[in-house]
């Protein structure tokens, strides 16, 4: 039982992959829609290319989302606004004006003047008769900036009469027409009838709200949603026809029936075959380019569950979309697949994970070849601005060239498709800002899978090595010579990393903090160290060795007490291998000869590097420390030395674990013959004349 299950652990690591994509197809299989798909595909603009279309059975041509919104508009725009007449307010008014009228002409003429008397009031009342007769409208937020012609409709009992605007009076025209009607006699009464009649105006056309906003919902309810109809046995289109706005109609009809139908009368388990054939496939075709062009990335589980999470993420998130409402899918920012692919890897696996993204959308959302097409151009332009990303404010660029790329292949398709500008949808370009705009939400992801996944960009890297952080100006302050060992270091270990096709930005991070360990204790190393006060004099052998092993456990406690990211820990940990402190175990041999040696007190804990740029980085530290013994450094010394160190290292295994070849550890030993030669100004002899 126990052979089986170590059997089985040498294939942890793999089943898990496969448990892995499993869960994705499984994932992926349940989002799919259930209806079938319109297997011919079509474009406005462009001929039929399949056989001859004959309707299978009756259905309606619907509109457009257009038409409708058209329809809607025009609706709103043209239906009547109800108004309702208030014959109470006349009346109240008319008796107003008679007893204040018999007050006030009393008090100012007496009695004296019954002829004159009865002339006024009768004028009165035929102009107070004549302005609620017409009417003295409200005016509201509805009316308030329509034309005269405006009109109308007004409800007197039961029936409503369509009247313009210019019917009516206003406070102000009514109080105009009383002023014509009373002339601009001299008389004393002018001034208290103007009065009296002035106090009069009141409003008796009111706006009915709930009777509008009913009849414009009613109006709306009945706008209908087709256009006609397409029966059983009738041609829809032919091979070779135009597809015209009208059979572009007709076909989308023809397709979103299909395809409900499809959904309704289909087996289900076949439906369900098809959809795991085609996303095994699509997922397959991943892990063999995985396998066979990035194994270096395979291999390692993390970089798995963050490709296949980013992909199950989209694919879910566009398919929500779809599913609510279509007319949303342009403001999905599918380009944040490639920016964070290609923050945390490369340009061409940024460029297969999107593909791969988009084809299995491709089932999903309706015009495929104009989505497939339109989110390439844009993947790869993204990628493109997002190549030698070394600074966060270059998202906002991006951002900017997604809108435009997007908005371009949408005008290109839409003169394609229409011939003219007609059909250009403006909301589109308010989507695609929407779907720019979201891109920036890569800066805080990346951030976050940076903390899931434990792993770093290029952007972190180059936070990380400015040597004006918290960690290098402690270390350069409290062990100045260990930081400038660190930095010729670093130096060194990015050209053969560049020359060997490593990461050179995470080698020279790495190198700046792999010796971060001996700022407690830095005159325990001969670079800190002036004068002639050596600690190392008043301990043992075991002793020194034990203080000099212990920077990199301190070290690595120091890194993650200021959490720096694994990746970088990991060349504080694997620097020194499993090699011996050479020196001090030399020393305790020929002071003890005879006594056994136990040769863990003098070996590093390890681990040996695991990687090109942990190995070089152990080359670079190896020889650099060991060039400051040479005495008159020339030439041949340092060939010498190079040649030794790292034949040493290679031969007790510190590289078995490395991804270098002989090759790449031969073009190393050169860059660090060049880069020592430089340093010490060794310059050829030439010959005496």
């Amino acid at each position: 039982m126990k052979f089986r299950f170590n059997g089985l652990g040498k294939y942890y690591y793999d089943l898990n992959k496969v448990l892995l994509f499993l869960l994705v197809l499984i994932i992926l299989v349940n989002i799919f829609p259930r209806q079938g798909k319109l297997k011919s595909e079509y474009q406005k603009g462009k001929p039929w290319q399949h056989d001859e279309l004959i309707a299978p059975f009756d259905f309606a041509v619907k509109k457009s989302d257009a038409e409708l919104q058209r329809e809607r508009h025009d609706i709103l725009n043209n239906s009547f606004l109800y108004f309702w007449y208030d014959q109470e307010v006349a009346k109240s008014q008319r008796e107003k004006f008679l007893s204040r009228f018999d007050a006030e002409w009393e008090k100012k003429n007496g009695i004296d003047s019954k002829e004159l008397t009865e002339k006024w009031r009768l004028a009165g009342l035929q102009i107070i008769d004549t302005l609620f007769a017409r009417g003295i409208i409200e005016m509201t937020d509805e009316i308030e900036k329509k034309d005269n012609t405006f009109k109308i409709a007004l409800l007197q009992g039961n029936v409503a009469s369509i009247l313009p605007l210019s019917h009516f009076f206003t406070v102000r025209s009514a109080n105009d027409f009383i002023t014509r009607q009373l002339g601009n006699s001299p008389m004393p009464n002018h001034g208290l009838m103007l009065q009296l009649l002035q106090e009069c105006i009141a409003h008796n056309v009111f706006f009915n709200e709930a009777l509008s906003d009913e009849q414009r919902e009613q109006a709306l309810r009945n706008v209908s949603i087709t256009r006609g109809m397409v029966q059983k046995g009738e041609k829809i289109i032919s091979n070779g026809e135009l597809v015209t706005e009208d059979k572009y109609k007709v076909l989308e009809s023809y397709r979103n029936e299909y395809e409900a139908r499809m959904g309704k009368t289909s087996d289900y388990r076949m439906s369900m075959a098809g959809k795991v054939i085609l996303i095994s496939a699509a997922l397959l075709v991943f892990a063999l380019f995985m396998i066979t062009f990035r194994r270096d990335i395979f291999v390692r589980n993390r970089n798995i569950v963050l490709l296949l999470s980013l992909i199950t993420i989209m694919v879910s998130v566009t398919t929500f979309i779809v599913n609510r409402d279509v007319t949303w899918l342009n403001a999905v920012p599918l380009c944040l697949v490639p920016i964070i692919v290609r923050t945390f890897y490369d340009t061409r696996l940024a460029l297969f994970v999107h593909i791969i993204t988009i084809i299995i959308l491709g089932f999903i959302v309706p015009n495929s070849f104009e989505f497939l097409y339109m989110q390439l151009i844009a993947g790869i332009i993204t990628i493109i601005s997002v190549t030698n990303l070394t600074r966060r404010s270059q998202f906002f660029l991006t951002t900017f060239w997604i809108f435009i790329t997007y908005s371009i292949i949408y005008l290109g398709m839409t003169l394609l498709q229409d011939a003219s500008l007609t059909g250009i949808y403006r909301f589109n370009f308010v989507l695609f800002g929407i779907s720019a705009l979201l891109t920036l939400f890569s800066y805080p992801l990346i951030f976050i899978f940076e903390r899931v996944f434990g792993m770093v960009t290029d952007v972190s890297l180059i936070e990380l090595s400015d040597t004006h952080s918290r960690l290098l100006r402690d270390l350069s302050l409290k062990a100045p010579g260990t930081f400038q060992h660190s930095l010729l270091v670093s130096n060194i270990a990015e050209d053969a990393a560049r020359a060997v096709g490593a990461n050179s930005l995470l080698t020279r991070t790495g190198a700046l903090y792999h010796d971060i360990g001996k700022m407690d204790m830095p005159l325990y190393f001969i670079e800190n160290q002036s004068g002639n006060l050596n600690p190392h004099d008043e301990l043992s052998s075991e002793e020194s060795a034990r203080t000099i092993i212990s920077h990199v456990i301190r070290g690595i406690e120091k890194a993650r007490q200021y959490k720096l990211p694994e990746i970088v820990i990991d060349f504080i940990r694997t620097h020194h291998g499993t090699r011996f402190t050479q020196y001090f175990y030399n020393v305790y041999k020929s002071s003890l000869p005879l006594n056994p040696v136990d040769e863990s007190f003098f070996r590093y804990p390890g681990p040996v590097p695991f990687s090109k740029e942990t190995s070089i980085l152990m080359m670079a530290d190896s020889v650099e420390a060991a060039s400051r013994s040479l005495k008159s450094p020339d030439e041949q010394k340092i060939n010498g030395m190079v040649d030794g160190i790292i034949d040493s290292q290679l031969q007790s295994g510190q590289f078995v674990n490395s991804e270098l070849t002989l090759k790449d550890i031969m073009i190393i030993k050169k860059i660090l013959k060049k880069k020592l030669l430089s340093i010490y100004h060794v310059r050829v002899e030439y010959p005496v004349l």
